[in-house]
């Protein structure tokens, strides 16, 4: 980030806070994602600053405290700063104001995120307006502020091989719980079980947590986008959609795949199935160096749309009905996000006015889908209730897209296959 700041500018980047649930319990922590990607300190509370003159990183932090670390844990403090996470300099949390004006004295621009922290606003605002309170002086203070991610967000959306790595590993770990659940699903259990056991392949493979809430539907529920009650009983003849990935050391995968829980497709099934992977496998195809995102979604929707109308569930021309948004009852979102620290990851979609192509090292997802609710009237009612989405990562490369999670089973005879054990 340094080099692309250009001279004569400072950056100022804080950590995650933790948050209140109730009482004395906090939510779970998770450190910032750009904080984390430029420390790797996992502590809450910290700040933050990078000059590029001096090219000098400084991380104000909680002092050591072994009354609190009893507690809470061990703390880095000031030594552990510079030890152990590259700080040039490190000083008290306590101690940030009074050297928050000689940071800032002779920089040009600040890169700083105003709204996220009301309270840190009004600490660096007040330290720019007291060093330009100080009357006849040789020192010159920041005249733009500049949000971070205008570079940062850039820096992450082009995977290094470390990040890779990582990925393939978080990769690996939703791999084994996915078909660990194909495998032990089945009519009356309880969707809260599958997701238990997710949770638990997840830690025992060593990543501290899921990437986002796991959604575990079953029968009608595979037709609601965001389901994550995930408590309802699985019956026979049902089919189960899992959206769920693991974060390992701060890297998500995000994979979803449906498949019935007695084994065995229905006719219905089988055939809507087939319409969603022919279409996820030709996006996938399409995810090549130069090809522009939304071209990755459009074929997804070309395909699905030829498929309705083939079973008979859309009637028309398809390039008429895709003009006219008609298959959107069926599929309606987009089928494509970047990934990465953040499961719906930085990176813009567009460079200037017109849609961003994809690039070697960007990550991203293919996750087509077609849902039909019980209350559809517009189908037959063997058609109702139906919820099929399929899910993979995928790397861009300077050939062939790399599927990091193409070890998961998605084919008719694999999905039955491994519901069977």
């Amino acid at each position: 980030m340094a080099e692309a700041r250009g001279d004569d500018a400072i950056a100022v980047v804080a950590a995650a806070q933790t948050q209140v649930r109730n009482d004395t319990v906090d939510h779970p922590f998770r450190q910032d994602s750009d904080f984390y990607y430029l420390t790797g300190f996992e502590e809450p509370d910290a700040i933050l600053v990078m000059t590029t003159r001096e090219r000098k990183t400084t991380l104000f932090v909680r002092p050591s405290d072994p009354k609190s670390e009893i507690w809470d844990g061990a703390r880095a403090g000031i030594d552990g700063a510079k030890a152990n996470f590259g700080a040039d300099e490190a000083f008290n949390l306590a101690e940030l104001d009074a050297n928050l004006v000689k940071l800032l004295q002779n920089q040009h621009r600040l890169y700083y995120r105003i709204g996220r922290n009301r309270s840190l606003d009004a600490r660096v605002l007040a330290a720019i307006e007291r060093g330009r309170m100080r009357g006849r002086s040789p020192h010159h203070f920041p005249s733009e502020i500049v949000d971070p991610g205008v570079v940062l967000h850039e820096q992450r959306l082009f995977k290094s091989e470390d990040d890779l790595v990582k990925m393939r590993k978080a990769a690996a770990i939703t791999a084994e719980a996915h078909v660990r659940a194909m495998a032990m699903a089945r009519p009356g259990m309880n969707e809260a079980e599958i997701e238990g056991m997710f949770l638990e392949t997840f830690r025992r493979r060593g990543a501290k947590r899921a990437a986002y809430q796991p959604i575990v539907g079953s029968g009608p529920n595979t037709t609601v986008l965001h389901y994550i009650e995930n408590g309802r009983m699985m019956e026979e003849g049902d089919l189960l959609l899992i959206d769920a990935g693991a974060e390992y050391e701060y890297f998500a995968s995000d994979v979803t795949r449906t498949f019935p829980v007695s084994g065995t497709f229905s006719r219905e099934q089988r055939a809507l199935y087939e319409v969603v992977l022919e279409a996820q496998l030709e996006s996938i195809a399409a995810c090549r160096a130069g090809t522009p995102i939304d071209a990755v979604h459009d074929r997804a929707v070309e395909v699905v749309t030829r498929g309705l109308v083939r079973l008979g569930l859309l009637s028309g021309e398809p390039e008429k009905l895709i003009a006219e948004e008609k298959y959107k009852p069926f599929f309606m979102h987009r089928s494509n996000h970047w990934l990465g620290m953040d499961v719906h990851d930085v990176g813009g979609y567009f460079v200037g006015a017109k849609v961003r192509p994809l690039e070697p090292g960007m990550v991203l997802t293919v996750e087509p889908g077609v849902y039909i609710s019980k209350n559809f009237t517009n189908v037959p009612p063997e058609w109702r209730g139906i919820g099929i989405r399929i899910e993979d990562d995928v790397a861009i490369t300077e050939r062939e897209p790399e599927v990091l999670t193409g070890a998961i089973p998605k084919s008719v005879d694999d999905v039955e296959r491994a519901c069977r054990g």
